[in-house]
C-alpha cells in the first residue's frame, strides 16, 4: 500500500506560525526520506491554529528544498478564485518542479464566514458554480479548449511538460460524481466525514470517464492516525488533538494544538473520547498498520493519505516514520 502525507501546518501552544510552517518543511523532507509517495498542505483562512491560507507559497519553498516526493495542495478552495488563476500557478510550480505536481482542489470555505466574506465577493455564488469552474481548470490544465471555445487561444502558461494532475478532493457523492465526469482522480476525506465512503468511492469508479491523462480510476483514502512506539504513549499523545477539537467547538482553540500536560487536566468526558476514536487511528505501530489495511480492504483503495496532528512536532514526524516502518516490514 502507499503511503501519503496530508499537512494542516497546524500550530502548537508556545509556538509561532513561523515554527509551524518551518515544521511542514521538516515534515515534507522527512517523508520524502522515509518513501512516502506525496505531501499535501491544507488551505486555511484565518482558522484558529493553522498556519497556511496559501498552499502555493508552501509548495515553492518546499519544492526548491525537496527533490522527489510528489506535493500538492489538499486542497486549493475553488469558490474563492478563478480557474485560470489556479492553473497559470500551477502550471508554473510543475514547470520549475517537473512531474511532482498535483492539484487538489475542494469547495470548503476554509474558514469563517467573516473571513469566507473578505476573501471573495460571492462564496456561494462560487459553490453553484462548481462544476463549471472544475471542467474549466481541468481544461486550463490541459490546455485543451474546443475551438469554438472563448479560451481556445488562451494559455495557463508558462505550460510545463508535465502538467499538474488535478484530483477532487471531497467527502460526498456529489464531489465523486464531480471527479468521475471529468476523469480526474478523487481524494475521499475519511477523517471528517462520517459517510459510507466506500459507496461514494464505489460510486466513482463505476461513473469514471477516462481521457488520454487518466485511464482508470485512481482513488486516495484520506485518514487521521497518531502512531507511537507503545500504544500508551499513542493515547497520551492523542489527548492534545481531542482537547484542540473540543476548544475549537468551543470557540477557544485559537491559541493553538494544547500541550500534554494541559490536556492531562483537563476532565474528558467519555463521549469526547469516543468522537475522537471513531475518526483517529491511535495505537502502536502493529496496531495501525491493521487498522489501515482494514481501510483499505474496506475502501478497496491503494494509497493511504494520513493526517496526523500532536502537540509536539517531534511527535507528529516519529507517528510517521513508525507508520514508514510498518509497513516496509
Amino acid at each position: 500500500m502507499k503511503l501519503s502525507i496530508l499537512d494542516q501546518a497546524p500550530i502548537s501552544v508556545g509556538k509561532t506560525p513561523r515554527d509551524a510552517l518551518v515544521a511542514s518543511l521538516n515534515l515534507a523532507q522527512t517523508a520524502e526520506k522515509l518513501g512516502y509517495v506525496r505531501y499535501w498542505i491544507a488551505e486555511h483562512h484565518d482558522f484558529p491554529a493553522l498556519a497556511c491560507p496559501a498552499p502555493e507559497v508552501m509548495l515553492s519553498y518546499i519544492g526548491a528544498q525537496t527533490s522527489k516526493i510528489r506535493i500538492g495542495s489538499g486542497a486549493v478552495l475553488l469558490p474563492h478564485y478563478k480557474p485560470f488563476k489556479i492553473a497559470e500557478t500551477y502550471n508554473l510550480l510543475a514547470t520549475l518542479f517537473p512531474g511532482r505536481i498535483d492539484l487538489g482542489i475542494g469547495r470548503a470555505p476554509g474558514g469563517s464566514a467573516e473571513a469566507t466574506m473578505a476573501l471573495s465577493d460571492n462564496y456561494l455564488e462560487g459553490v453553484k458554480k462548481i462544476p463549471e469552474a472544475t471542467k474549466e481548470l481541468v481544461q486550463f490544465l490541459r490546455n485543451h479548449f474546443p475551438s469554438d471555445h472563448m479560451y481556445s487561444k488562451v494559455s495557463a502558461s508558462p505550460l510545463p511538460a508535465i502538467a499538474p494532475v488535478p484530483w477532487i478532493l471531497g467527502t460526498s457523492e456529489k464531489s465523486a460524481i464531480l471527479a468521475a465526469e471529468n476523469g480526474t482522480p478523487y481524494a475521499f476525506g475519511h477523517f471528517m466525514s462520517e459517510k459510507d465512503g466506500a459507496s461514494i468511492i464505489k460510486k466513482y469508479e463505476e461513473n469514471f470517464q477516462a481521457n488520454e491523462k487518466l485511464e482508470q480510476p485512481q482513488s486516495i483514502l484520506c485518514v487521521s492516525a497518531i502512531c507511537a512506539d507503545t500504544t500508551e504513549k499513542a493515547e497520551e499523545l492523542a489527548l492534545s488533538n481531542a482537547l484542540w477539537k473540543i476548544q475549537l467547538n468551543n470557540g477557544k482553540g485559537r491559541a493553538g494544538i494544547p500541550s500534554i500536560e494541559e490536556a492531562r487536566q483537563y476532565s474528558f468526558i467519555q463521549d469526547e473520547k469516543n468522537k475522537l476514536s471513531r475518526k483517529t487511528i491511535i495505537g502502536n505501530p502493529k496496531e495501525v498498520k491493521e487498522e489501515l489495511l482494514t481501510l483499505q480492504t474496506q475502501y478497496k483503495v491503494n494509497e493511504m493519505m494520513i493526517v496526523t496532528i500532536t502537540h509536539r512536532y517531534e511527535d507528529r514526524a516519529r507517528s510517521y516514520e513508525l507508520i514508514a516502518e510498518a509497513f516496509s516490514n
